[in-house]
Formats: C-alpha cells, structure tokens, sequence
C-alpha cells in the first residue's frame, strides 16, 4: 500500500510541478491579495486532482472514452475562460495603477470561497487531467492487484503532492507580494496575465 501512496505522489507532483496557467493564476493571485487567497486557488486546484484522481482510481477508462468526443468542447471553454481571466487581470492592474487605495481595498474585500470555486472550476475543464490519471491507472501505477486500499492509498499520495506543491506557489506568491514594490507587482501582473491568455490560446492547438 505503501508503494502506491508513493505512486500516487509521484503522479501528483507530476501533474502539479510543470508551469501552466493554473501555477501561473495561484502565483498571480498571491502577488495581488495574499497567501490566504492564493491558498485558496491552490487547495481549488488540489481538489480538482483528487477528484480526478479518485475518478481514475475507480472509473478511469470509461470516463476518459467518455470526456474524448467532447474534449474540444472542453478546450474551446478553458481557453476562453483563461483569456477572459487574463483581460480581467490587465483590466484590474490598469485600474490599480490610477488608483491603488481602491485596488487594495478590493482585494481585502474579495471571496476567498469564489476563489477557490474558480480555481477549481479551471482546473477540473482540462480533459488531459483525467486522461493522465488514467493512463496511470491502466500501466499499473497503483499496484498489480488495483486493491480498494491500493486504489485509496495512490488518490491520498495524488492530493497531497499536489496540495503541498500548490501551497508552495501561494507561499512564494504571498512572500513577494510582501517585499516587492508596488510598482514592480503592477508590471509582473501584466507580465503573468499575458502569459495566461497566451496559455489559453495555446490550449486550442
């Protein structure tokens, strides 16, 4: 059993580690309101790998033949939701810029649950997250015998790899957001909002 937690965080820290826009929006959202808020968008996308990784544990083919016909479907509404969430990002920096009291105030205030929804909502629309996961199912990561505690053990060491990696960004996010200058937080968030709405058009090819 213990092997397949191990495989399990194997996989999670596989999933996780590769920058992508989700690593990207948690490190944004520490640099512009926090840790707690980056926690939040990380332990949304945490989640969202421990439901597909406990789908892959147990229904992990027939979900992945199902997800195929429509992934475009899939790519086309992750991508739009990433550029829409890129222009929102540069719309609010611009606003920042002209008047920051305003801009922190708004950030203080925001919802750390609708944080977490939409980071969650983000992740769970990439069709690739479940079809990796069930590849490793189907290669046998988890143990030859694919036992009930074989199966929970690899969803365990998939959802904390991923958690703790996730909290590391918001971490790094929160500790800049402490120590660098405005100014210099107003242009990496241009910078990193860009580079999310490049990663959504890439998404569609």
């Amino acid at each position: 059993m213990f092997d397949s937690f191990l495989n399990g965080a194997i996989a999670g820290y596989a999933i996780a580690i590769p920058v992508g826009a989700i690593a990207l929006l948690i490190l944004e959202t520490g640099l512009q309101r926090g840790f707690w808020h980056a926690f939040a968008a990380g332990s949304g996308a945490a989640t969202a790998d421990l439901i597909y990784a406990t789908i892959a544990a147990t229904l992990g083919v027939l979900v992945a033949q199902f997800l195929e016909p429509i992934a475009p479907i899939l790519r086309m509404v992750s991508a739009a939701f990433l550029v829409a969430l890129g222009l929102r990002g540069l719309y609010k920096t611009w606003h920042a810029r002209r008047n920051q009291n305003d801009a922190n105030v708004k950030a203080i205030h925001a919802s750390i649950l609708q944080t977490y929804i939409t980071l969650l909502g983000l992740t769970i629309l990439n069709p690739a997250t479940v079809a990796y996961f069930a590849a490793l199912i189907l290669g046998g990561m988890v143990g030859g015998t694919l036992t009930l505690a074989d199966k929970g053990a690899f969803v365990l060491g998939a959802a904390v790899s991923s958690w703790s990696w996730q909290s590391l960004i918001a971490a790094i996010g929160a500790l800049a957001h402490k120590h660098l200058p405005p100014g210099f937080r107003l242009w990496t968030s241009v910078v990193g909002n860009v580079i999310i709405m490049v990663l959504g058009v890439r998404i569609l090819f």
